[in-house]
């Protein structure tokens, strides 16, 4: 999956026309790669047309439209499309009461590291967890973590080839697995992975 440049970036005022429908088509391109994991881990599984709306949003709140600018998004975001041999995902640990998140991001450190995905018939992988910085200290855990999950070609293969995919985390405080991820959910991330040799 190529990465984004300027050119592939509409203009703050071409952005401001076409706007509200490339936000419905992205809003309805992300239902589809969201994956609740238990009742307060979701995952936002990124690609190309997720990490372009990104971009573009941060360039109209944040009204960048020169070339140093719009560059340093490009390379905030890009690392996040997929590379053919991998997932990359957001990572929110989501809990409404402000006190109980307090304690429960107490309880929840590493659990980043110890979320995975499983092709039917292979083992588990587990993620990369924050390769841009570390988001844990010792006390608590961080609400967002960003994961690449590094897949084989036989992997991958299995993936093209209709393989079910689990996706869970199995840390001592915190443990969910989704047996068989939602069907228009595995095939969009099938189309995440080039056809490996």
């Amino acid at each position: 999956m190529s990465k984004l440049s300027r050119e592939d970036l509409f203009s703050l005022e071409k952005y401001s026309e076409v706007r509200p429908g490339f936000r419905a088509e992205v809003m309805q391109h992300k239902r589809n790669r969201v994956l609740p994991v238990g009742p307060n881990v979701t995952l936002h599984f990124e690609d190309r047309t997720t990490m372009q709306y990104q971009i573009q949003e941060m360039l109209r709140a944040e009204k960048i439209f020169d070339a140093a600018g719009i560059q340093e998004e490009l390379d905030a975001y890009n690392p996040l499309i997929p590379d053919g041999s991998n997932w990359k995902a957001t990572m929110m640990v989501e809990f409404p009461e402000i006190d109980e998140r307090k304690v429960a991001l107490g309880q929840l450190i590493g659990i980043e590291k110890r979320t995975y995905v499983q092709v039917e018939g292979h083992d588990k992988v587990y993620a990369i967890a924050d390769e841009d910085l570390e988001r844990d200290t010792e006390d608590k855990t961080s609400a967002v973590h960003f994961l690449r999950f590094e897949l084989t070609g036989d992997m991958a293969a299995a993936v093209k080839g209709g393989a079910a995919i689990a996706v869970g985390v199995d840390h001592d405080n915190y443990t969910h697995r989704v047996d068989s991820v939602p069907q228009p959910t595995r095939d969009s991330l099938a189309e995440d992975l080039a056809a490996l040799n």
